[in-house]
């Protein structure tokens, strides 16, 4: 079993749990859930965006603790200032370090849209993620079949909330449907975490170009922000190069000036 079998089985108890001790009724109850979402679509369109969505994260399964110390609160209004296009927060919490928290206490301080980073499975997950402040969900191909991303996103957009779906190789073009807002490709491999650049720039042309394309991880060079748009990107999902940072903040302050 690799890693990626290993947290959806975890996430499925995880899910049953939830729904034993949280109605959906009462996510609905939320004081944040009837709020207006932000869009990060209209954030990345703007011709003034960096494109930058910037990642809180803890740890990871292929890295371990990237960062201990750091706060979200203080990261994210960081990230903000810096002139980030959105924000992603992890709330994973056995293989993350994340929680719904984090994103519920950085929504009331942050006006940038904010991207719940978590393994989706059930409808359950997307009333959470509206319930805790979330404005995007993600979507992972890898863990879905054509006909559940099909079902979560038209559930997603019901809820007024963006969908980013996000593929890793060229058998997951198939995923890709009408409800989904965005489309991403992943340059780490969440079976192995092999890191491969490359993987985004020849998927490119075969993502529709209605679908605004956003690159993910191993982004460490801005340099590589000019590539990315030249092959018709317009968001950059950049975690670990921050967060590995002692200070987080600095590091994205200084790559966006190198932009």
């Amino acid at each position: 079993m690799n890693i990626l079998d290993q947290i959806i089985e975890n996430k499925r108890k995880e899910v049953a749990q939830r729904k034993c001790v949280t109605t959906v009724s009462m996510l609905s109850a939320s004081n944040l859930f009837n709020r207006n979402t932000i869009s990060l679509v209209n954030r990345l369109l703007d011709s003034t965006s960096t494109g930058i969505i910037a990642e809180f994260k803890r740890r990871s399964p292929s890295k371990g603790v990237i960062n201990n110390t750091a706060t979200p609160l203080e990261v994210a209004v960081g990230y903000e200032n810096a002139g980030a296009a959105g924000i992603s927060i992890l709330t994973d919490e056995q293989f993350f370090g994340g929680a719904d928290t984090d994103l519920i206490n950085v929504r009331s301080i942050i006006s940038i849209p904010i991207l719940r980073k978590e393994f989706i499975i059930d409808d359950y997950q997307l009333y959470e993620a509206k319930s805790i402040g979330a404005d995007v969900i993600l979507l992972i191909a890898a863990c879905l079949t054509p006909d559940e991303v099909i079902s979560l996103s038209s559930t997603a957009q019901s809820l007024g909330l963006e969908v980013l779906l996000e593929l890793h190789d060229e058998d997951e073009l198939g995923h890709i449907c009408d409800t989904v807002d965005m489309v991403g490709i992943n340059n780490r491999s969440l079976k192995t975490f092999d890191v491969d650049i490359e993987r985004s720039l020849k998927m490119a042309q075969q993502i529709p170009a209605r679908k605004l394309k956003i690159a993910e991880s191993g982004i460490d060079d801005p340099t590589l922000i000019k590539l990315f748009r030249s092959n018709g990107y317009s968001g950059f999902l950049i975690g670990e190069n921050f967060m590995k940072s002692s200070d987080p903040v600095l590091a994205i302050q200084q790559f966006i000036n190198l932009i």
